[in-house]
């Protein structure tokens, strides 16, 4: 797999890869791969950065905010096209932290819970962690877990119902993958006509 994930990088030449802070080392590997073959073999491949956001780059469980948010727990993670009351539910029903201090502070450490809220709240909102907390200084779990959740639910919205749009017309659909699929083959051939000649290969 993070072979897989450098060919694709490395074949279409990208700047910035967009990731979370746990596929960091398979961006590291890629870079790795690009030195090495330029090394070798000339300039070829572009060096790709990491590109890792501020807040969100690792989203934990609802259900278990020590593990990775993963589909694999459906109660425990948010799917782009689930209904609004669905997504609302299960930020209700989030596992905070069994304190009794009930209030929301950013301690990853010791506060795992609603550390995990405080990070998707500013990583929908673009609110800071201080906000956060000033916002919510005095009101508690009982009113922090509704407000993520609907700030979730707001800025799925869009998605959800231009996606909804846009499944319907098919003809739109298959221009756009039909257009994306010749730009992406091109960059790619563009690629392998380089990497080929470098190595010594008979172009195909």
């Amino acid at each position: 797999y993070p072979s897989l994930m450098a060919a694709d990088i490395l074949l279409y030449q990208a700047d910035y890869v967009p990731v979370g802070e746990d596929q960091r080392q398979h961006c590291e590997l890629t870079r790795d791969i690009a030195v090495r073959f330029n090394n070798i073999y000339g300039e070829t491949f572009k060096v790709p950065e990491a590109y890792v956001p501020k807040a969100g780059a690792r989203v934990m469980g609802l259900g278990n905010p020590t593990s990775k948010m993963s589909k694999s727990d459906p109660n425990g993670c948010v799917f782009l096209m689930e209904k609004p009351e669905d997504i609302a539910r299960k930020f209700k029903r989030a596992i905070t932290d069994s304190d009794t201090e009930n209030c929301v502070h950013f301690d990853p450490a010791n506060k795992p819970g609603v550390s995990n809220l405080m990070n998707i709240y500013s990583a929908v909102t673009g609110k800071t962690y201080e906000e956060i907390e000033r916002e919510f200084d005095g009101k508690g779990y009982g009113a922090f877990k509704p407000a993520v959740g609907e700030a979730v639910v707001e800025t799925l919205r869009p998605i959800r119902e231009e996606t909804e749009r846009l499944l319907k017309d098919k003809a739109y659909l298959e221009s756009v993958y039909k257009a994306g699929a010749e730009k992406a083959s091109y960059i790619a051939n563009k690629t392998m006509r380089k990497v080929y000649k470098k190595v010594g290969f008979v172009a195909r």
